[in-house]
């Protein structure tokens, strides 16, 4: 939650048709520069003049379904706060396509009715109670 003027400064910076695009998706304002935008689309934004820490990194994703398993690995690192330079400047994480890295996305299917499920050949221990209700005579 930000202060109102903190807001009405965001406001001010970044124009109204982003105000309302973050106070849609993120819920508060922010101010940054642009680092850099990843192969999905999601660009990544930093603001070192931020006062409240661990607050001055943070990513617009592009697809308004966002799922956190959506960020690149480095981009990760450097969201948490792992490393201090992206890595679009670094040129240790600067890393050409590989066959094996899927092109697309794909996203976390866990705790859905996607997720992946063992095979197995044991018999259940209980059985759903079915209720039989007796014809009246």
């Amino acid at each position: 939650m930000s202060t109102i003027m903190r807001t009405l400064r965001n406001l001010r910076s970044i124009g109204l048709k982003e105000y309302g695009h973050q106070m849609q998706y993120m819920g508060d304002t922010k101010r940054g520069t642009l680092i850099a935008m990843d192969k999905y689309g999601n660009k990544y934004f930093e603001n070192v003049e931020e006062d409240l820490p661990l607050r001055t990194r943070w990513v617009d994703y592009k697809d308004h379904e966002f799922d956190p398993s959506q960020i690149e690995p480095g981009w990760h690192a450097w969201m948490s706060y792992m490393v201090d330079k992206p890595p679009s400047q670094d040129r240790i994480m600067q890393r050409q396509e590989r066959i094996w890295e899927p092109t697309a996305h794909v996203p976390n299917m866990t705790a859905s009715k996607s997720s992946f499920r063992t095979y197995n050949t044991t018999k259940n221990k209980y059985q759903a109670w079915l209720p039989e209700a007796a014809p009246r005579r």
